[in-house]
């Protein structure tokens, strides 16, 4: 016959093992559950598009560099600025290039001249969701 003392340690690690696995079990069902209300739940943006249509023009010619066009399609003047991420840049120079804040008024049309091809162009004004470009 066995002590019961002797028992205890091996009761002991059967109720740790079964929690173990019992945790196991519970946890990819909880985990699946979250992922699933986080896949159904709609994005949250409620920040409008910047009213502005965009082109892209070559300034000189077939190889010269481009000229962004971008005029305002609202009712009112829209205040922006923007960020040109650069496509080449020298190691010994910054890798953006900063647009400085302007003004466009109904129907005008502002221009940002000097991009490459593949420079990301980024414009942001307060209210508004950036308008995120790439020059072709």
């Amino acid at each position: 016959m066995t002590h019961p003392k002797a028992s205890a340690p091996r009761f002991a690690g059967s109720i740790i093992a079964l929690g173990f696995a019992l945790g196991l079990a519970v946890f990819p069902a909880t985990a699946a559950r979250a992922a699933d209300a986080a896949a159904l739940r709609p994005l949250d943006n409620p920040l409008p598009s910047l009213p502005f249509t965009a082109t892209f023009d070559k300034a000189d010619g077939d190889s010269g560099p481009y000229v962004l066009s971008l005029k305002n399609t609202s009712g009112g003047p829209i205040k922006a600025s923007g960020t040109v991420f650069l496509s080449v840049a020298s190691h010994g120079d910054k890798k953006t290039r900063d647009i400085a804040e302007h003004v466009t008024g109904p129907a005008e049309v502002w221009t940002v001249p000097g991009l490459a091809a593949t420079d990301k162009v980024t414009i942001t004004a307060d209210g508004f969701s950036p308008l995120e470009l790439t020059v072709p």
